[in-house]
């Protein structure tokens, strides 16, 4: 949507909004549920003014950045990664501010899918005769926030799969030691991704192998909502996942009559309907959603690994790979199983690097048609 059909953008566009995108990065981990924006104000070729999003329930980047510009964003091209809001949330709307500040033209990456934004926001710039151009960078621009696209275009979480292995597959050995099958590097990057996400999640096999704390310690972040799939309440009480922060306990219907047994300053209990023996993972992420967790990290264990991917839940996959065999041991995908060659599951859009002696490899699951 623009002022004309097909709006042309210029190398100078680009450039700024490329500034736009690198801003609205340094928001990562500090602002979801909201998205990652960026703001760059330009006059004559030069930089007026530029802000980003950084914490939740903070000012927009749009606001910062007109507040940065002050007097000279009057006539100026103002470019954000997101299109800018016109409802009262947490803070009041930014097409107000752009319209007041007497700004010329904004240069939009993308629509919001937010409902209470998805255009109205430049149609009301448009109405005000502010010059609208939408489109530059839009793949990009959804990449950025692609947790905030998939939460707010279906209502459930974007789920990153992250997996440290052998060569062979395996995530333990058979008496289910697995510290520590990967390098310092592949764990300061999970805790990475553990500051980066609103949850973390892990099987009832995990918590009581391992006893894990599932915090964010070896890179600076705030702690994500920790999350437990556990279908008969075996967690103890003494759990050192409950020690610090909030833990939210998935598990059957039946299983809610021992709910007391936990501090419910410290846990929450949520019942979904279970298949099998397994908990039903849609239900589960839907209710994720609706707590506002826009992007989940599932850690494993083995089965619950297998069942994202089976199911075709996984959005993205990483799988950290130590150049080493167990042989026999626990792997990750032991719930799936194709009659045909065919039929496998692929993963596409695929990237591979390494950290530190650790082979990292990461994609987008494909389920078979």
């Amino acid at each position: 949507m623009s002022d004309g059909l097909f709006p042309e953008f210029t190398a100078e566009d680009e450039r700024w909004m490329r500034e736009a995108l690198k801003l609205a990065e340094k928001g990562r981990g500090e602002v979801s549920p909201n998205p990652m924006v960026g703001s760059v104000i330009v006059k004559q070729g030069e930089v007026s003014g530029k802000g980003y999003h950084s914490r939740y329930g903070g000012p927009h980047a749009e606001a910062i950045a007109l507040a940065d510009a002050g007097l000279k964003a009057d006539g100026a091209t103002l470019y954000v990664n997101l299109e800018p809001c016109v409802h009262f949330g947490r803070t009041p709307p930014c097409v107000e501010k752009i319209v007041k500040a007497r700004i010329r033209r904004v240069v939009i990456a993308i629509k919001d899918p937010d409902r209470l934004v998805n255009g109205k926001g430049i149609e009301c710039l448009m109405r005000k005769h502010v010059k609208v151009d939408v489109g530059l960078m839009e793949e990009e621009a959804r990449v950025l926030n692609e947790a905030y696209f998939k939460h707010r275009e279906t209502g459930i979480p974007f789920v990153i799969l992250k997996l440290a292995t052998t060569l062979d597959g395996k995530l333990a050995t058979q008496s289910k030691d697995s510290r520590w099958i990967t390098g310092d590097e592949v764990r300061r990057f999970s805790h990475q991704l553990r500051a980066e996400s609103d949850a973390v999640m892990v099987g009832i096999g995990t918590v009581l192998a391992d006893n894990p704390q599932l915090t964010v310690r070896l890179v600076k972040g705030r702690n994500p909502l920790k999350i437990i799939l556990d279908t008969k309440l075996r967690t103890p009480q003494d759990a050192r996942l409950f020690e610090q922060g909030k833990t939210l306990v998935f598990t059957s219907q039946d299983s809610l009559v021992r709910r007391g047994d936990y501090d419910p300053a410290k846990v929450s209990l949520a019942a979904v309907d279970v298949n099998q023996g397994r908990l039903n993972l849609l239900q589960v992420l839907k209710e994720l959603g609706r707590r506002q967790i826009a992007q989940l990290l599932v850690e494993g264990g083995g089965t619950v690994a297998s069942e994202f991917l089976r199911q075709g839940l996984a959005d993205r996959f990483i799988c950290c790979i130590n150049p080493s065999i167990i042989g026999k041991g626990l792997g990750y995908t032991d719930t799936i199983e194709y009659a045909k060659i065919a039929q496998r599951l692929c993963i596409k859009d695929l990237k591979v690097s390494w950290l530190g002696k650790d082979l990292k490899l990461e994609g987008s699951p494909c389920l078979p048609d």
